[in-house]
């Protein structure tokens, strides 16, 4: 048992850094079904403010942890480690905003099918990081475990879809360079979100790791 283990096993600890967490993770979960009505109807402009409004939460929280750790001694889990999830969870939010503001930008109506289902795969990633979130409060490593086996997978779904459809984009000669530069903007932001999404996965599975 290192020192700093000892540390935590005789001073109480601040446990209300998995209340960050979580609320983090709860609110990329709502990023991402806020940025899917994109897909199911609403209009580029009123996703942008509803997402753009729960990044503003996700930074509140990045911001309340900040300075949570900046107050603490001892904390349940590395500080390094708790500050490296709560910046890849932040992460999650930052890219979904970035794709449905490229939506806006470059003048994206309606979605193609393959974000659409980048959106999808993106609900799917979020929701499994909001269930898993909780078991490192409750040092439930091999739920997390699962968890992050569940993340690879849906991280693999979406590389497939994205490399497929700007595959599909390059060879159709009917799609112009205008088409092609706002489609494959907005695909590699849905992307980015769904890789980050793995990443804290492998940050979850690292603490599995270290703890378990």
């Amino acid at each position: 048992m290192g020192l700093q283990d000892i540390v935590r096993w005789l001073v109480p600890r601040e446990d209300h850094f998995y209340g960050f967490l979580e609320g983090q993770a709860a609110t990329a979960h709502e990023g991402a079904l806020a940025l899917r009505r994109f897909k199911e109807g609403s209009s580029a402009n009123d996703v942008r403010d509803a997402v753009q409004e729960l990044e503003h939460e996700g930074d509140r929280l990045t911001h309340e942890m900040e300075e949570a750790l900046a107050k603490t001694f001892v904390t349940p889990i590395d500080r390094e480690d708790l500050q490296k999830l709560s910046s890849e969870l932040d992460d999650i939010l930052d890219l979904a905003n970035g794709a449905i503001r490229a939506a806006v930008l470059y003048g994206v109506e309606k979605p193609s099918e393959p974000m659409g289902k980048l959106m999808d795969i993106l609900v799917q990633c979020t929701l499994v990081i909001k269930e898993t979130m909780p078991n490192l409060r409750k040092n439930a490593y091999a739920k997390i475990t699962e968890g992050t086996h569940a993340l690879r997978k849906l991280e693999k779904d979406g590389d497939t879809v994205f490399r497929e459809s700007v595959s599909a984009l390059f060879h159709d000669e009917a799609v112009d360079a205008k088409k092609l530069l706002r489609e494959r903007q907005v695909l590699e932001d849905l992307e980015n979100a769904v890789d980050h999404c793995e990443t804290v996965g492998e940050t979850l599975a690292h603490l599995a790791v270290k703890h378990g």
